[in-house]
Order: C-alpha cells, then sequence, then structure tokens
C-alpha cells in the first residue's frame, strides 16, 4: 500500500471535524454537489474553481470551522497531486511521443493493412483499445477521427459500423485503465492496489468494449446512417514525417508499463514475500513511477529517434505534452481536497449507515454515486473523484480484489449516458456531423451500455473474488 493510501485510511479512521448528524451531512454533501454541479454546468465555471468552492460550501454546510475546511481541501489536493500528478503527466509525455512520432499511425495503418472487410469494426476496437491505453480520451479522439473517417470513405462503410468501435475502445480505457487519470485518483481514494486493479480493469474491459463496440455498431448503424463528412478529416501527424517507428517497437513500448505493472501484481499474489528476492524487484519495476518513467525513456529512442527526432525535437515535444494537463492536474488535485473535505467532515461514517440500513451492496452504491455525479455534471473525472470519496470508508475490510473492483464499479458509472453537459458529447457530434438526436441515439447510448455492462461484469467477478 503506498504512503498515500495509508494517509487516506488514517484520515478515514480521524475524528470528523464537525459534529453534524447523519441528516445535517447528508443535506451537506447534496448542498456542495449542487453548488459544483450548477457553477460547472450555469456558470461554465472550470471544474477546478467549481471544487476549490464547492468543497468550501460543503464545509460550511456541514457546520465545519472554516479553517479546518481549508485544511482539509489543501492536504487532499496535496496529497492527490502527490499521488498521481507524476503519473498523469509521464502518461501525457508517452501519448504525445506515441503521437508525434508517428508511432499511432503505424499501428493504425499495419492493423487496418492486415483486416478483412467483415474484421474491421474488430481493428477499429483493437487499434483503439492500444492507442487509448497512454493517450487521454479527447487526444485520442484527435488521432483517430482521420482513420475513422477515411477508413468510411474509402471503404464505403457506415460511418457508425467503423467511428463506434472505435469511441468504445476509447472510453473503456479511459473510464477503467489506469494509468488514465479517473481510475488512478479513485485507486489512491480507496487504498486499491493499481496492479490488481490494472489486471481485473482489462478483464472487465474485454467483454465490455466488445459489447459496446463492434455488436452495437450494427445497431446504431441502422439508427443512424449517415456519411464522412468530408470537410472534417484532418492531417495526421505524421504525414510530414520522413520515417516512422516499427510497429513492433510501438507495440512494445505502448504495452512496457502494462507488462510490468501486471508482472509486479502477479508475484505479489503468487509469491506473497515481502523478502523474496524476486518481489523486491517486482515491487520496484513495477510501480506505476518506474513503469512509466521506463517506457518513456525507451519511447524517446523506440518512437523518438525511430522517426529522426533530435534532442531538441525530442525536448520540445515533452515540453508541449505538459502544458495541456495543468488543467487536468489542476482538477484532479481539487477533486482530492474535495474527497478530503468528505472525509474530514465526517460522510464515511454516514455512507456507511446508509449502506447498512439500506442492504445496498457497495460495488453497486458506488456506481449509483458515480452515475448520479456523472449525469449532473458531464464529466467522468469528476464523477469518479467525488464517488471515490464518498464511497472510499467501504473500502475498509474488503480483500484486495474487492478494493480494486470498487474502483471499477466507480469507473463504469462514470461514464453512463454522456450528454449536453459532456465535453465528449459535443467533440463527438461536431466530428462525426450529427445532430444532437442522432448523438444521443449512437454516443450517449454506446456509453450507457459501456457502464452497464462494466457493473454487470464487476458484480459478476465480486461473485468469485
Amino acid at each position: 500500500m503506498t504512503s498515500l493510501s495509508v494517509e487516506i485510511l488514517a484520515a478515514d479512521a480521524a475524528e470528523p471535524i464537525t459534529s453534524a448528524g447523519n441528516a445535517q451531512l447528508g443535506i451537506a454533501v447534496l448542498a456542495g454537489i449542487a453548488v459544483i454541479v450548477l457553477l460547472i454546468t450555469k456558470l461554465k465555471m472550470h471544474a477546478f474553481l467549481a471544487l476549490t468552492i464547492g468543497s468550501f460550501a460543503l464545509g460550511a454546510f456541514a457546520s465545519a470551522p472554516l479553517a479546518d475546511t481549508i485544511k482539509s481541501f489543501t492536504t487532499g489536493l496535496g496529497n492527490t497531486v502527490a499521488g498521481v500528478g507524476v503519473l498523469i503527466a509521464l502518461g501525457a509525455i508517452l501519448g504525445k511521443l506515441l503521437a508525434d512520432s508517428g508511432g499511432a499511425d503505424q499501428i493504425v495503418d499495419t492493423i487496418l493493412a492486415k483486416t478483412g472487410r467483415k474484421a474491421m469494426p474488430w481493428a477499429m476496437v483493437l487499434i483503439a483499445s492500444v492507442i487509448g491505453l497512454p493517450l487521454f480520451f479527447e487526444v485520442g479522439i484527435v488521432l483517430l477521427i482521420p482513420v475513422v473517417l477515411m477508413v468510411a470513405k474509402r471503404g464505403n462503410y457506415s460511418l457508425m459500423r467503423i467511428g463506434i468501435p472505435a469511441l468504445a475502445g476509447l472510453s473503456v480505457m479511459h473510464g477503467l485503465i489506469p494509468p488514465h487519470p479517473g481510475p488512478l485518483v479513485a485507486i489512491d481514494a480507496v487504498g486499491a492496489n493499481l496492479g490488481v486493479t490494472l489486471a481485473l480493469g482489462l478483464v472487465v474491459a474485454i467483454p465490455t468494449v466488445i459489447i459496446a463496440g463492434p455488436v452495437f455498431a450494427r445497431y446504431a448503424a441502422r439508427w443512424v446512417d449517415i456519411p464522412a463528412p468530408e470537410n472534417m478529416i484532418p492531417v495526421r501527424p505524421s504525414e510530414d514525417l520522413e520515417k516512422r517507428p516499427g510497429f513492433g517497437a510501438t507495440v512494445t513500448t505502448v504495452m512496457l508499463p502494462v507488462v510490468l505493472m501486471l508482472a509486479k501484481a502477479l508475484v505479489d499474489i503468487v509469491v506473497d514475500d515481502p523478502a523474496n528476492g524476486l518481489q523486491k524487484v517486482t515491487d520496484v519495476i513495477g510501480s506505476p513511477l518506474i513503469a512509466l518513467l521506463a517506457a518513456v525513456i525507451v519511447g524517446m529512442f523506440t518512437l523518438g529517434r525511430a522517426a529522426g527526432f533530435t534532442k531538441e525535437r525530442l525536448s520540445t515535444t515533452v515540453e508541449k505534452s505538459l502544458a495541456p494537463i495543468a488543467g487536468v492536474l489542476l482538477i484532479v488535485g481539487a477533486g482530492g481536497g474535495f474527497k478530503q473535505t468528505l472525509i474530514d467532515i465526517g460522510v464515511g461514517q454516514m455512507i456507511l449507515d446508509l449502506s447498512e440500513n439500506w442492504s445496498i451492496p457497495a460495488l453497486l452504491l458506488a456506481w449509483l454515486i458515480a452515475v448520479a455525479i456523472r449525469l449532473a455534471t458531464g464529466s467522468a473525472t469528476v464523477a469518479t473523484i467525488s464517488a471515490a470519496g464518498l464511497v472510499a470508508p467501504l473500502a475498509e475490510g474488503m480483500s484486495i480484489g474487492e478494493v480494486s473492483l470498487l474502483v471499477l464499479a466507480i469507473g463504469a458509472g462514470s461514464l453512463f449516458f454522456s450528454h449536453v453537459n459532456d465535453a465528449g458529447f459535443w467533440l463527438v457530434k461536431e466530428y462525426f456531423g450529427m445532430s444532437v438526436g442522432q448523438t444521443i441515439k449512437t454516443w450517449s447510448v454506446m456509453e450507457t451500455i459501456i457502464s452497464v455492462v462494466g457493473i454487470v461484469c464487476v458484480l459478476l467477478l465480486s461473485l468469485v473474488i
């Protein structure tokens, strides 16, 4: 367990900073979340500011001293950024290297060249899933849209038949698989094992992406039959490069951190002896920080130098990769502050009481909370952060596998029914040239399928773990 996880569990056990009863705490939570929702949806305020103000509103409604609320918020913000900030930065660097070097295009072109017409939707799922591992959702969309539009146009495919599988692959990776920000924050918040969560996340992701991708795409193509919009085909990142990295080297680089983290999880389960030499080694190389750092360093050679990048170009690529994630880091940090404020005012015990009185399974409760916040705010990351803070106390007494499933339940809930208050909704709508109604029938329904199938898979796994 990481030091951050220990601090979080210690905070859970601490005395609350207010003596408010469950009724007042319940009202305070609803009011705090309502403030965040209104600020984001009505006033279009940045999520960082909304979460910060919402945290102070939460403390005020719970009658907590302002000084204590400020301390809780800043402590949570600092711990969260310390725990996941470097990982998000490393993931952004790896993703930028993959995109700028032409590695992502190399994966796409190689798989498409070996794929028949009937298998094309499955190829799009595979491409999106591999590329989606190190990339943020929005970056993945920008990279894949040219491919989706060109394949649909040149092969005379229905746009939805090709587009839905690609979107499903990206969305599942974004919501369920670390090192994406949402899953990372949830893992830290509930004290889950990252390697085990990654392994179980892949188990959940496979059937989920199949059902929401190629299977659902058949129906989506009947409901919305539109051609690829000609004016939306952008220039591919690698078109101005003289050479690109090889397919094998690119895939190996992308999968390196996944393999290292899974190896650590496997050795921890099989060996389970901290004094064992093999476990000591995997504990180091399989830690998220080292695994991602190793992939970045390897990627500088297998991706950057292979594409002909000079040292200066590599430095510029790294620098450009960090600027866009400043907002993400601030949102994640403020979400951690909101989570710690929830814990410190005593919401954890209230959630425990409610779950016992209502006899709602912890996994289902976590999913429902994430669904409610997702529908209200439109942000999967905000939904994940807030829900993780609310249900973190439920992780006490759970096994390692159960805590990981709690993270996945939150992640599945955070993807439920994307609609007009989600930036991703408008991104998909504009790129694919759809109306609002068509986007709801395809993208929104696909997100809902991912969420529902995801929680069903999580609940099924809970029967055997």
